[in-house]
């Protein structure tokens, strides 16, 4: 087994690796830029919706009360007509990416902690390059992608948009694993 305390550097080092290689994946290049289309008809959207005032969060709309109103005619007639929607609302007001990115950064040091503890149980110091890449990488893979698969199951978020983020989370995964490998303790002398 190998410390955690040993492992703080390459922690760090792969967050702000993946911070940086997902900022140019996201920003700089094409691969997300069709993820989420223009709403046809935008403007008379907004204007139809903007009375409602609904505040900040998610629904699904029509949004049935028990399985007994989602079994009856009349929620089956409102599926039928449609639309059909799963929205996340966000606040009214001046949008900062600061706060998203904050929070991207710290959940970037949660998952390479979580990869290196992981390894760091499994294997000693002077562990080989390919157990703590298979290990931490494993790891950082799980973190990155699979819950992102659910929301395609349950939710029909599109799935091209969710193989794009496995195939970022991949990246990702290699990266973290790459970076412990590297910085990984030698053995004790």
């Amino acid at each position: 087994m190998t410390g955690l305390a040993a492992l703080w550097l390459p922690i760090l080092l792969s967050a702000v690796v993946v911070f940086v290689v997902s900022s140019i994946i996201h920003m700089a290049s094409p691969w997300h830029k069709t993820d989420y289309p223009k709403l046809p008809n935008e403007d008379a959207f907004r204007a139809a919706v903007r009375p409602l005032a609904v505040p900040p969060g998610d629904y699904m709309v029509p949004r049935p009360a028990n399985t007994e109103e989602m079994k009856s005619p009349a929620f089956a007639q409102k599926i039928a007509e449609g639309p059909v929607l799963i929205v996340t609302v966000l606040p009214n007001g001046k949008m900062s990416i600061t706060s998203n990115l904050v929070s991207w950064f710290a959940y970037l040091i949660v998952v390479s902690l979580f990869a290196a503890y992981v390894a760091a149980s499994a294997l000693g110091p002077g562990a080989t390059r390919g157990r703590i890449i298979q290990f931490a990488g494993t790891t950082a893979f799980c973190a990155y992608a699979l819950g992102l698969w659910q929301m395609s199951i349950w939710y029909r978020r599109s799935w091209s948009i969710t193989i794009k983020a496995t195939v970022d989370a991949l990246i990702y995964a290699i990266l973290t694993g790459l970076i412990l490998s590297w910085l990984w303790p030698l053995r004790s002398p």
